[in-house]
């Protein structure tokens, strides 16, 4: 019998594997850890690992009409040898950037799942290393998809994932994270199966499309070993299937409903208007259901209610999509490559220092913006190289947007994540900040929407940061398209400015944002496992046109930045200081800087490069604290002239303080002009006197002198005459008496 502390260890079960990607070894490994989970993967890159793991629930999730996937992404401090900042010195809720890895990671997953499973399923990363050199982000998504293929889990992958950057012209493939802060003009995250690309995320500094279209091709290609590696792993480790049943078609039922309902249906989508629309298909659903549900039982006749509502949803999307691949019409009317009507109205808010509300069709967003000083940047704690964030985009998605009662309780994943894809979009055309040393908050509220909302937000921000003289370096608009599979031959249909029903019902959401010259954010999903690279470059093309439609229509609003700031935005001073004297504006315990901010009344930001920054609402207090500064960080020069004061006295000469922590030595014969006996015969200690530099020495010592100022000579003239008065006191000492 095996005692509980001589239980095998299970090493046997322990599996390795390794692939070279990009230069660098990757490591998966299954069998170690989280064994009871039904699957589960430990990632190496380099120096950063994380552990993915996925749960199923043992029985369906009763009365849900969706896959209830989870993911989440943990950042654990540990992992960069960090304590949280937080009070109570531990991991809390996620961050923005753990939501933003695990939408990346959910949305190329979740399409991959049989449609009639429903399940509860969880899958959690772990961030357990990082090396700052190799994005953890990344590992997660390739981890997950591991995770999922060795469990018993259905799932139609894998997936894998590469990120692309364009440094000095050239794509590289994974470049590190120092390299994509400070090289490199993209940014793009590619997730795609061996067939098709899923999902690109990323940003750019205004790369022209036909790069973007490379980079995806090159991810796409380059990811191949990884694919066929978690093939391998699933092969060597990976556990049966669950068998989820079929789901019940009864299409004799279908074709009832159809054929029962005749034009109708086309009737209640054929509506310019959402309201419309929802209230036709509403009252046309009920019709259905009543009709044709039947039981002799509550239950029965529940379930059979429910059959009905989905045959009948299949027949929306059904009559959409024809309509779309046959006609070339949409349910408001549009062709296919149409744009909405678009209102802009600018400087709505006069006391916000910027504002814009973008309408496009029944999508609206108003964009707001506020400038503040450097200080009011946000600190950013996480596993990133990044300490601290200048531009901040907020998107807000009420529910009375779309016509909804629901409680509000802080943003939603959603939210952050059109906010963070804004974000990308404007931070490429934004100033630097020796230009405009502003921290820059702008709020999107979107007060309707009706589809494409985070694009919407893009082109109100863009208005919004001009009117309130943000100096933007290029507008920069934003388009989402959609795409109708073709069937039996037929070819794809792609959709410009895409609906919200077309996005649920669509076959890839593709946002792209940018100016003229090039894009500068871009995600995209697919729901198809398959996407023709010619109809991507297609997307792309149609895409730029209707982005160029929109910037037209902008900039008949407002063109350029404006040329003054908001009478109401604060105002900033920089200047720049010697390093070294950082010590001598804050002053022992921040005592000395202190007494700027209330004698200024401004907000002061030093930096470790000797920049200061002088925010206030007044140039009163900017005058002071400027001068203040001045006089603390002032070089004594050769020729300049002091009131100081006599700090000590020696029998050789006195010590002035001419500056904050600098005095300066005036010799006994500097104190006057003729021949002084004794220092306390001219000065006192605590006397104010005018003193003049004459000389500083390589160890920063200075020399004054009283004579100087009383004489009116220059420097070089009084040591002139010093050295000659000398010479004439030596000769005369020298004569003989007659």
């Amino acid at each position: 019998m095996i005692q509980p502390n001589e239980m095998p260890l299970g090493v046997h079960d322990v599996h390795e594997f390794e692939l070279e990607v990009a230069g660098r070894t990757l490591l998966i490994e299954t069998g170690r850890m989280a064994k009871q989970a039904n699957g589960a993967a430990r990632l190496r890159y380099g120096d950063s690992i994380i552990l993915a793991t996925v749960v199923a629930s043992n029985e369906p999730r009763e009365g849900i009409d969706f896959f209830p996937l989870m993911v989440d992404y943990e950042e654990k401090m540990y992992a960069a040898g960090k304590i949280p900042g937080s009070f109570f010195r531990r991991e809390g809720r996620p961050g923005e950037t753990a939501i933003l890895a695990a939408r990346s990671i959910d949305r190329p997953l979740r399409p991959l799942f049989p449609k009639n499973f429903r399940n509860d399923v969880q899958v959690v990363v772990t961030v357990l290393s990082t090396d700052h050199e190799n994005n953890p982000d990344l590992l997660g998504l390739i981890g997950a998809s591991c995770a999922l293929m060795i469990s018993d889990i259905p799932f139609y992958g894998p997936v894998a994932a590469l990120r692309i950057g364009l440094i000095d012209n050239q794509l590289v493939v994974n470049p590190t994270m120092r390299q994509i802060e400070e090289e490199s003009t993209l940014d793009l995250l590619v997730a795609g199966t061996s067939d098709a690309v899923t999902m690109v995320e990323g940003s750019a500094q205004q790369v022209p499309e036909s790069r973007i279209l490379e980079a995806i091709r090159l991810a796409h290609e380059t990811m191949q070993p990884l694919l066929d590696l978690q093939n391998h792993i699933a092969d060597v480790v990976g556990k049966t299937k669950l068998q989820v049943p079929a789901p019940e078609e009864r299409p004799e039922l279908r074709q009832q409903i159809q054929d029962w309902m005749g034009p109708s249906l086309w009737q209640a989508l054929y509506h310019p208007l959402k309201q419309e629309r929802d209230q036709a298909t509403d009252a046309l659903r009920k019709e259905v259901i009543e009709h044709f549900a039947e039981g002799e039982s509550e239950e029965d006749l529940k379930e059979s209610g429910r059959q009905v509502k989905s045959l009948f949803e299949s027949l929306i999307k059904q009559a959409l999509r024809q309509a779309a691949l046959e006609r070339n019409q949409r349910i408001d009317g549009r062709g296919s490559e149409d744009v909405r009507q678009i209102d802009i109205e600018v400087g709505l808010l006069p006391r916000a220092h910027g504002s814009a509300l973008f309408t496009r069709g029944q999508t609206q967003a108003l964009s707001v913006v506020a400038l503040g000083a450097p200080g009011e940047e946000q600190m950013l704690d996480d596993l990133g190289l990044s300490d601290a964030k200048r531009y901040l985009h907020h998107y807000n998605f009420p529910p009375y947007s779309v016509g909804e009662a629901r409680p509000m309780r802080g943003p939603r994943r959603r939210d952050i994540g059109h906010g963070a894809l804004a974000e990308k979009a404007l931070q490429a055309i934004l100033p630097s900040k020796d230009d405009f040393p502003y921290a820059v908050r702008v709020v999107s509220e979107i007060l309707e929407s009706n589809g494409s909302s985070s694009m919407a937000s893009v082109c109100g921000s863009s208005l919004s940061l001009m009117d309130a003289g943000v100096p933007l370096k290029a507008a920069v608009a934003g388009i989402a398209m959609g795409l109708i599979s073709g069937e039996d031959g037929q070819d794809p249909v792609l959709l410009t400015d895409i609906q919200g029903v077309e996005d649920a019902l669509g076959d890839m959401d593709l946002k792209i944002a940018g100016t003229a010259s090039g894009v500068t954010a871009i995600q995209m999903d697919q729901k198809v496992h398959g996407l023709p690279h010619e109809v991507l470059e297609r997307a792309f093309a149609q895409s730029r046109q209707a982005r160029l439609h929109i910037l037209d229509k902008m900039n008949a609003v407002l063109d350029k930045a404006r040329p003054d700031l908001s009478p109401y935005a604060p105002r900033i001073i920089k200047v720049r200081i010697d390093p070294e004297k950082i010590g001598a504006v804050i002053g022992p315990g921040g005592k000395t800087i202190r007494s700027i901010i209330e004698a200024s009344n401004a907000e002061i930001d030093v930096e470790d490069d000797g920049s200061i920054f002088i925010t206030t609402p007044d140039a009163d207090g900017a005058r002071i604290a400027l001068q203040m500064i001045e006089e603390l960080t002032r070089e004594a020069k050769v020729g300049d002239v002091y009131l100081g004061r006599v700090v000590r006295i020696m029998p050789y000469g006195a010590f002035v303080n001419i500056l904050p922590n600098r005095d300066g030595m005036v010799h006994i014969s500097e104190l006057e002009e003729g021949r002084t006996e004794r220092v306390e015969d001219v000065v006192q200690i605590g006397d104010e006197v005018n003193v003049m530099v004459t000389d500083v020495d390589r160890e920063g010592k200075i020399s004054l002198s009283r004579r100087a100022v009383l004489t009116g000579e220059m420097p070089d003239e009084a040591s002139s005459r010093k050295r000659s008065g000398g010479r004439e006191r030596s000769d005369r000492r020298q004569r003989p008496r007659r």
